[in-house]
C-alpha cells in the first residue's frame, strides 16, 4: 500500500472543488477514511479527450503503485496505469458547470483506434457502448451503467454496483458516460441520470442517509 505524500499533485484539487468533495465526503459512513480517487475510464470527445470516473476509496485499499497525495484535508488518489495520463490535471468547480477536469494530456490515435464499431437503432448503438467501452471500466470498481430508454434525442441512463448512492456518479455521467455517449452517437444530445442513488449499495462506502 502506499502511504499519503506531501510531493507535488498529480492532479491539482483547487479549493473550490477540494470544499465541494469535503462536503460530499462528510456525509458518507467514515468519510474521514476515504480518499478521492480520480481514474480514466475511456476515452471520449471522439478521440480527443479522456474519460474519467471519481469516486470515494478507502485509504487503507490503496494498491501497490498507486499514487496518495494531500491535497489540504483530502487524500487523493490516482490509480497506477492513470498517473502519467493525469499528471498535470486540475480539477476544479464551478456554478455553471460543477465538478470539471481540465488535462492537458491527450489519448495518443493508437488508443482511439480500437473503438467500438456502433451500428443498428439508437438503442443499440448506445448498449454497444455501454457494454463495449463503459461498463468494462466501471466494472473495475464494482459500477455499471444501464440504457433504460431513449425518448427523441434524449437518454436515460441508470446507474448500479459501485456507481449507486455515489456522491461522486454525477461528474462520472458528465465527464464519462454522457460525453462518450453524445460525442460518439450524434442522434442523442442529452444524457440524463435517473438512477435512485438513495437506494444505492455502494462496495465502497454507505450511501448517506440526508
Amino acid at each position: 500500500m502506499s502511504s499519503v505524500t506531501t510531493e507535488l499533485p498529480i492532479v491539482t484539487v483547487t479549493e473550490a472543488a477540494r470544499t465541494m468533495v469535503l462536503d460530499m465526503r462528510s456525509a458518507e459512513t467514515d468519510g474521514d477514511g476515504l480518499a478521492l480517487r480520480i481514474d480514466i475510464t475511456g476515452i471520449g470527445e471522439g478521440g480527443r479527450e479522456f474519460a474519467y470516473e471519481l469516486m470515494f476509496e478507502p485509504v487503507v485499499d490503496v494498491r501497490e503503485g498507486d499514487e496518495l497525495r494531500q491535497s489540504g484535508e483530502l487524500p487523493v488518489l490516482i490509480p497506477a496505469d492513470s498517473i502519467d495520463r493525469l499528471r498535470g490535471a486540475t480539477l476544479d468547480f464551478t456554478q455553471a458547470t460543477g465538478l470539471v477536469i481540465r488535462n492537458p494530456n491527450r489519448p495518443s490515435p493508437t488508443m482511439g483506434s480500437g473503438l467500438t464499431v456502433l451500428e443498428g437503432s439508437v438503442e443499440e448503438k448506445i448498449v454497444a457502448l455501454l457494454d463495449g467501452e463503459i461498463n468494462p471500466s466501471l466494472a473495475a470498481h464494482g459500477g455499471f451503467a444501464n440504457l433504460q430508454k431513449v425518448e427523441g434525442d434524449t437518454a436515460f441512463i441508470t446507474m448500479g454496483g459501485g456507481c449507486q448512492g455515489c456522491g461522486l456518479a454525477a461528474l462520472t455521467l458528465g465527464e464519462g458516460i454522457k460525453a462518450q455517449i453524445e460525442d460518439r452517437i450524434p442522434e442523442i444530445r442529452e444524457v440524463i441520470d435517473v438512477t435512485n442513488h438513495a437506494a444505492g449499495e455502494n462496495p465502497f462506502f454507505e450511501p448517506s442517509t440526508k
